[in-house]
């Protein structure tokens, strides 16, 4: 049976490794080999994720405060503002050259995503009468267009994965195809990241393809939960738990208030 919206998450099998802490993982796995790039995660666990890609395999990843200048380092989620060390100034004008120049990897929240990649976390409903006004499109077109792109979504269901978005924020596989070559020069929907699973477009026709399923979580589980036709492998592996010292930097440095948990219930 797929889980309902208001199931517990549960753990990683018997490994005493949670769920959230599965998911920063996975997270993470979405900036390997970046390079020197401007990661920019939205939501808690990206938030881990994007320290923790840092703080081991991918080093040269620039991260930000959020506001207007360069992070030195992975300072832990909880840092107050006054305690940040940083390095260089990033004013918001700055960032458009670097979100133009492709050399941003930025991992937002999606409310509705689609099969083809499209986003919303602008309305839920009709555009005329729209049952749920959210957040708005804010800058998910120019994101999707101009840099890679992957999207976090902690309650996965047949309501956040839909057949097609109410509302294109970010852009998806068809629809930048069919708006040319100034829409694909650096579109790339690279990772989708849930409660339940891994995602990704490695398809012929580019559509969401299941790459993971998370430890407890089995393959019906996702199917059941998703609203469209997924395609999925033969063999789906299991995502990767952290490793002791992957597991010590979130629970120890990164975020030893457990601020995860409230993201992905365990």
């Amino acid at each position: 049976m797929s889980p309902g919206p208001d199931a517990p998450a549960g753990g990683a099998g018997d490994t005493g490794v949670t769920r959230a802490e599965a998911c920063v993982v996975a997270c993470a796995e979405a900036w390997r080999g970046a390079g020197e790039i401007m990661a920019s995660p939205f939501g808690t666990i990206p938030a881990l994720g994007a320290r923790l890609a840092k703080l081991t395999f991918a080093p040269d990843l620039v991260l930000t405060d959020g506001e207007a200048a360069l992070m030195v380092g992975a300072p832990p989620l909880a840092t107050p503002p006054g305690e940040l060390v940083r390095e260089a100034a990033m004013p918001y004008r700055s960032v458009f050259d670097v979100v133009w120049s492709g050399r941003r990897h930025i991992m937002m929240m999606a409310s509705q995503i689609d099969r083809e990649g499209n986003q919303n976390i602008s309305a839920v409903g009709s555009h005329e009468r729209p049952k749920v006004q959210l957040v708005g499109v804010r800058g998910a077109p120019g994101n999707s267009v101009n840099h890679p792109t992957s999207y976090w979504v902690p309650d996965h269901s047949t309501r956040s994965f839909v057949e097609q978005v109410d509302v294109v924020c970010g852009v998806g596989y068809a629809r930048a195809a069919g708006a040319g070559s100034g829409a694909t020069r650096f579109h790339d929907v690279r990772r989708v990241v849930s409660n339940l699973g891994v995602f990704d477009f490695d398809t012929p026709d580019r559509t969401m393809r299941l790459r993971s399923r998370h430890p407890g979580v089995t393959v019906e589980d996702i199917v059941a939960a998703t609203g469209f036709g997924l395609t999925v492998p033969d063999e789906v592996e299991e995502t990767r738990l952290p490793t002791p010292e992957e597991l010590d930097l979130i629970r120890t440095v990164l975020d030893p208030r457990a601020t995860r948990d409230r993201e992905v219930r365990t």
